[in-house]
């Protein structure tokens, strides 16, 4: 998953991903969508049908994470059962603290405003990258079977909703 770290999105770039969970195969089709304004209407394109979307931003630019806000309401406006992960980049370089510029304790209390799950990953380390997708691929899995579970045992999924995004997205 990592790209050299000279490579920036241009547009959208994409990935398959195939992983495991509970002898389960799950292939997670992944866009990587520019975050910048100029392709903002050209983003709603890439994640149309999302199941999941991982947020992101920089650690070391506190205006990113006000971007980050965007994107959460744009998702929550658009695909209303999209579960979304918070995803803070570049914790290698926040490591001795001096060039974080987002305070995590923020993060934490707009994650929990919205229920998301929240991390801090370093695509130049590999730090928590991989746990980050497998997180994404457990909680399809388990979502999906307690969604089949519930439709067999004829729950109204619709008056659930609330406590069944609560259950899949907020840890």
């Amino acid at each position: 998953m990592r790209r050299p770290a000279h490579s920036v999105t241009i547009g959208a770039a994409f990935v398959a991903k195939s992983m495991c969970v509970n002898g389960q195969n799950v292939t997670m089709g992944i866009w990587d969508t520019a975050g910048s304004e100029r392709y903002e209407a050209m983003s709603r394109i890439y994640y149309r049908g999302a199941k999941a979307a991982v947020v992101c931003y920089d650690l070391t630019d506190s205006s990113s994470f006000e971007r980050v806000k965007f994107w959460v309401t744009e998702l929550q406006n658009y695909e209303e059962h999209c579960r979304i992960y918070i995803c803070g980049t570049k914790s290698d370089l926040v490591e001795n603290k001096s060039q974080r510029r987002v305070d995590f304790h923020d993060v934490q209390d707009y994650v929990d405003e919205i229920k998301a799950y929240v991390c801090e990953t370093s695509s130049k380390t590999g730090q928590s990258v991989d746990e980050l997708f497998q997180k994404v691929a457990d909680d399809y899995v388990t979502c999906n079977a307690f969604q089949v579970l519930s439709e067999a045992k004829g729950v109204d999924l619709n008056q659930k909703r609330d406590a069944f995004s609560y259950a899949c997205c907020h840890h």
